[in-house]
């Protein structure tokens, strides 16, 4: 049995990948880490290390401790947080990926998972339907090392055979924790304030468009490409992944219909900039056709979904 390892199990999508691949695989086969202690269900119900990623000799302790094969690699600095604090994002971001492809290359891990995002577009960019190979030249220092991150996964694929596998995830959305200072996490934010003021400050323009994709959709092609036979994964830099589009005005309108007297304000602040540079919709036929991806959730199927959550949380 393959043990994995998901480093970045605090963050929103580690929380989530953490408890789905410890249902399918076992807990005892799925190790969780992160430099601060993780959600409770996921320290409760498996094991977890203490690790700062950025020190390999501790990381390759832990994987020989606990006979690591695969690694699912999520932490990161994102996009909004990354542009205030662009050395240690560049940092972060990078010598991370750097150590975990050189432990595969020196044998101690079989296979990667390295997550990309649609950050590594930009204003050049065509907008609708991006496609797969098309202009990449991101304006943000998160898109930058994510671009950077494709082609060394790439690379050490081609160099040295290293299994690396990648999406480049649309904006993700979720019930079950905190977004991690994302410029899509308006789309979060909204349904907590919903429930909580009936009304929303919005920090993007009402007509910005951005691909966007309910958690469970982004956990389920996460573990999709990764249990894919190596055969089928014909890009080694990162897939296009899509699952809907809309703007804040548009989630606002689905949210009035189930909380009616739901008020929604715009102060669009440094986001804006960063969106505008980003597309509005993603083709992702590459990754249907080659390891047969299909998003379930849309704007409606998201909006009752997250407000059902919510309420019983809250």
């Amino acid at each position: 049995m393959d043990k994995i390892l998901v480093i970045g199990s605090s963050g929103q999508i580690g929380t989530e990948l953490v408890m789905e691949l410890r249902s399918l695989y076992g807990a005892g086969n799925v190790v969780a880490c992160d430099l601060k202690a993780s959600a409770q269900e996921v320290m409760e119900s498996g094991a977890f290390e203490s690790l700062d990623v950025l020190d390999k000799q501790k990381l390759y302790e832990v994987i020989k401790k606990h006979n690591i094969t695969h690694v699912y690699l999520l932490a990161a600095l994102l996009s909004a947080t990354a542009e205030k604090n662009p050395m240690f994002a560049w940092k972060l971001n990078m010598e991370s990926l750097f150590n975990i492809l050189e432990l595969a290359r020196e044998g101690h891990i079989k296979k990667i998972y390295w997550p990309s995002s649609i950050a590594v577009f930009g204003p050049t960019t065509p907008r609708l339907n991006t496609p797969q190979y098309t202009i990449v030249e991101p304006s943000t220092i998160y898109g930058i090392s994510k671009q950077a991150g494709e082609r060394w996964c790439e690379w050490y694929f081609k160099k040295y055979g290293v299994d690396t596998r990648s999406l480049r995830y649309p904006g993700l959305i979720g019930w079950k924790s905190a977004p991690g200072g994302g410029t899509t996490d308006y789309a979060v934010h909204i349904f907590h304030e919903a429930l909580k003021t009936n009304s929303y400050e919005c920090f993007l323009s009402e007509n910005t468009v951005l691909p966007m994709m309910y958690m469970p959709d982004a956990i389920r092609a996460t573990i999709e490409i990764m249990d894919a036979p190596s055969e089928k994964i014909k890009i080694r830099g990162a897939y296009n992944l899509a699952g809907t589009s809309f703007s804040p005005k548009e989630i606002a309108i689905e949210i009035g219909k189930k909380l009616p007297g739901f008020q929604i304000s715009y102060n669009p602040d440094f986001r804006q900039q960063i969106a505008d540079s980003w597309p509005a919709s993603i083709d992702d036929a590459q990754a249907k056709e080659d390891w047969g991806w299909k998003p379930q959730f849309d704007l409606l199927g998201i909006t009752s979904d997250m407000l059902q959550h919510l309420k019983q949380k809250f």
